[in-house]
């Protein structure tokens, strides 16, 4: 009886409270207080309830709400019989080192799940495979968000549409890297300028193109060439000339295109179709430059954007965006390392950071210094 009552309080206060409110914020924050109430730390959710709600909500939606309002109050989440799990959208999903990480992380973060979906799609996806994944995602109140890689630019040209709300970076860079849900909206977000400026400055010396005289040279300008692109130039210490290669001629026009809308003057920037080995670009490049290799190869195809025989400039440093792979283009820097004075770095912590960001956008809890510090050593021990 006294249950009876509670349950009949707490649905006339949410009918009260809900005018010219969010129903799925407002009873996530009634079952927030009912747990304060009882003096519990976290709570288990099993069910399907709350079938009254209609399919754009989402059956199920107001436990979602609850676990990214609150992740730290929830146990483990079962729908239906299936647990909450995070999209991952790839190439080669099951390869990844955040099979192994995440349940760690989940651990650190306090998140509701401890599990990947993995969606593999070809590159040569069409445009209906790319749809057809963000309607799953969508429509699965099991399924908080996602973390997009490879087909950031490809689920964006198909699928844009389908989302309520596109942030400021994927309608600029026109790419979507994550998807997160909040009070039942479908939310798309590019995070690689983000992701890529927290790498490199980790490699970058504050001073070191006006030192130098370094330029850049970016082989490959999809999602992350582009962004890394946008972030140096607008660092303050930023490359005095920046050359970028791809084998789409479409990709450089895009990204002079962005850089147009921006407002940015592409002066200083040189962009080159390529069909072959770019080494006579790279040994043309001054001391200090920066290389990176965004093109992909060695990991999503095989091979090299560079030949055995390149020569690095003095002094340079190498960036190969991905840590797993064949990786040619990182052992042929390697052999060069001590001959060229070459500072070598590899894609880990570009991983580090990328996952870290949307797992943050995704479950809406903040990335602290010490927690960052945590992931990155509870990652580097699973490496």
């Amino acid at each position: 009886m006294q249950r009876g009552r509670c349950n009949l309080q707490f649905m006339t206060q949410l009918t009260k409270e809900n005018c010219g409110q969010n129903i799925l914020a407002v009873t996530a924050r009634r079952m927030a207080q009912i747990l304060d109430g009882i003096g519990a730390e976290r709570a288990h959710f099993v069910g399907n309830g709350l079938r009254f709600l209609s399919r754009a909500i989402g059956s199920g939606a107001t436990t979602a709400t609850f676990v990214v309002q609150g992740p730290s109050q929830v146990g483990a989440v079962v729908r239906g019989g299936r647990a909450v799990s995070m999209g991952f959208v790839g190439v080669s999903t099951g390869e990844s080192s955040i099979r192994r990480v995440f349940p760690r992380w989940a651990e650190i973060l306090g998140l509701p799940t401890r599990e990947l979906t993995g969606f593999d799609l070809p590159l040569d996806a069409d445009r209906e495979q790319y749809r057809d994944v963000i309607k799953r995602i969508a429509d699965d109140p099991s399924m908080p968000g996602a973390l997009i890689t490879t087909h950031k630019i490809a689920v964006y040209n198909a699928a844009a549409d389908l989302f309520d709300e596109v942030d400021e970076d994927a309608q600029r860079f026109r790419e979507i890297s994550s998807v997160s849900k909040k009070d039942g909206r479908l939310v798309g977000h590019a995070l690689d300028a983000v992701t890529a400026g927290l790498a490199m400055e980790e490699f970058i010396p504050a001073d070191h193109f006006r030192r130098t005289g370094g330029e850049l040279l970016c082989l490959g300008t999809g999602g992350a060439g582009t962004a890394i692109v946008w972030y140096l130039m607008h660092r303050p210490d930023r490359p005095k000339r920046i050359f970028c290669t791809d084998t789409s001629r479409r990709k450089l026009a895009a990204l002079r295109a962005m850089l147009r809308r921006a407002g940015i003057s592409t002066s200083h920037l040189d962009t080159m179709e390529v069909t072959g080995p770019a080494d006579g670009l790279i040994e043309l490049m001054p001391p200090g430059s920066l290389v990176v290799n965004a093109t992909g190869m060695g990991k999503d195809t095989p091979g090299s954007p560079i030949s055995e025989q390149c020569c690095f400039p003095t002094g340079s440093m190498v960036w190969e965006i991905n840590y797993r792979g064949t990786l040619e283009f990182l052992d042929i820097a390697r052999d060069r390392q001590a001959i060229d004075n070459l500072t070598i770095v590899d894609g880990w912590r570009y991983f580090i950071h990328g996952w870290a960001q949307v797992i943050a956008t995704v479950f809406h809890v903040e990335l602290t210094p010490e927690k960052m510090t945590g992931l990155s050593a509870a990652a580097g021990a699973l490496r």
